[in-house]
């Protein structure tokens, strides 16, 4: 049964027992019951338009309702990306018609032909009511192509009624950022890392291990244009650390043939050794010695643990993909721990979440999308790590980092503990900085 919440409600009439509960009364991996959602105004993670639009020289076209048009137009907006972005607008006369496949087709007819530059790519959105109105797709590409052979075209999905069964929509977004790569001769020096949308930092010990063992580092941040872009297939190695691209290596390797290895993101130092065996004996090297940079990490957690000392800690899952690795991390070198915002976890964080469970029960485990969290916020003195743990922590001594940030191994531990510390000692302008879309991405608010 739905229940109305009012404006002035307070927190403390408010029943926050099935959304705010300590991890030794946490279930795993979903702590709490899926049903209503709400979105805090915590914006730092990327969308489907950002992802598309890192594919040089393409042009993204949405087709769907108004109503869904309204927040991908404001994304393009707000990228200043507008040029390369177009919609096409379903009326109910296109739905009781059954003109679907035409005016798809002729409606990007029109786009192509209106716009100042050729795209060599189109990412082509389809919507939910496409799938309600089993239209032909095939038919649809199959003309699109005809008309167009010099462009490439590949069909995306912005279907959030298929967020709770089946692939994510960010799952099958980065399996269709690589669907236009063609099978090419194989280069045994080139390496790709896919599906991720941050640039992994060139300090990573990730990165050099491969630039310094004579590859070619390749992701689509390389890319310069459609040309560099499509030279991806011709990697022998595609990396993957993300969870949500385990798919995309999944299709490369069985459609290009591309092996992957996969390199879960952790923040534990041995997990962490033994990624880098595993990429040293992919690239046929020996691993190399980071004993220096596991120091400078181990340094610059004590030195930041000595700053911030006992002050509360609160972690959101936005922050990194490994949320409950890096929570076990923390404490382990005893920080202040105190909640955590996530409404579920990664299968590989099951053995942190017992870890937790066992050694600090008390710590708090707090959803972000359950409608009563709208009325949540704090007003304490406390560090909050992730745009979701800054805006329900009500503070303004937090990180602004999402997705990892690109940061990845020991020197990503070490950006990190910087990171906090700055945090601590400097206040941020919260409420302007968590409404932008896309940590990373240009904006124009």
């Amino acid at each position: 049964m739905l229940q109305r919440l009012e404006h002035d409600q307070k927190i403390n009439n408010l029943n926050t027992e099935n959304v705010c509960v300590p991890i030794s009364d946490a279930h795993f991996p979903a702590p709490f019951h899926a049903g209503l959602e709400y979105s805090s105004p915590a914006r730092g993670t990327w969308n489907i338009v950002h992802t598309g639009i890192m594919i040089p020289e393409s042009h993204q076209i949405f087709v769907c309702a108004l109503g869904c048009l309204r927040g991908v137009v404001l994304t393009a907006a707000e990228m200043n990306a507008l040029g390369r972005y177009s919609s096409i607008q379903i009326r109910e006369e296109n739905v009781l018609d059954g003109g679907m496949e035409d005016l798809m087709i002729e409606g990007v007819t029109d786009i192509i032909q209106k716009l100042d530059v050729r795209p060599k790519a189109i990412l082509l959105f389809i919507s939910c009511q496409h799938f309600f109105l089993a239209y032909d797709q095939k038919i649809v590409f199959s003309v699109l192509r005809e008309r167009f052979p010099d462009i490439y075209f590949t069909d995306c999905y912005m279907i959030p009624t298929l967020r709770k069964s089946g692939l994510t929509p960010d799952q099958k977004m980065r399996i269709q950022m690589y669907s236009m790569l063609e099978q090419r001769p194989k280069n045994r020096k080139k390496v790709n890392l896919i599906g991720s949308n941050l640039e992994t930092a060139h300090t990573s010990e990730l990165r050099r291990m491969v630039e310094n063992a004579g590859y070619e580092f390749w992701d689509l941040y390389r890319c310069q244009d459609f040309k560099d872009y499509l030279s991806m297939a011709e990697a022998s190695l595609n990396l993957v650390y993300e969870p949500i691209a385990l798919m995309a290596a999944e299709d490369l390797k069985k459609r290009l043939g591309q092996e992957y290895l996969y390199l879960t993101f952790t923040y534990d130092f041995e997990e962490l050794e033994e990624n880098y065996r595993k990429l040293a004996d992919a690239l046929g090297i020996e691993k190399p010695d980071f004993s220096t940079e596991k120091h400078r990490a181990e340094f610059a957690i004590a030195h930041a643990k000595e700053l911030i000392g006992d002050m509360p800690i609160a972690v959101d899952y936005t922050f990194t993909f490994r949320i409950l690795s890096f929570a076990r991390m923390l404490l382990e070198q005893g920080f202040h721990i105190t909640e955590i915002y996530a409404d579920s976890f990664l299968p590989e964080d099951e053995e942190n979440f017992r870890w937790i469970q066992e050694q600090y029960p008390d710590v708090l485990i707090s959803a972000t999308n359950q409608p009563v969290m709208r009325f949540v916020h704090g007003e304490h003195r406390i560090l909050a790590i992730g745009q979701k743990a800054a805006y329900f922590s009500g503070t303004d001594h937090f990180v602004n980092v999402a997705e990892s940030g690109g940061f990845y191994g020991y020197d990503g531990i070490v950006q990190i503990m910087n990171l906090m510390e700055d945090a601590f000692f400097r206040k941020k302008d919260r409420k302007t900085i968590i409404q932008r879309k896309g940590y990373g991405c240009e904006s124009c608010l």
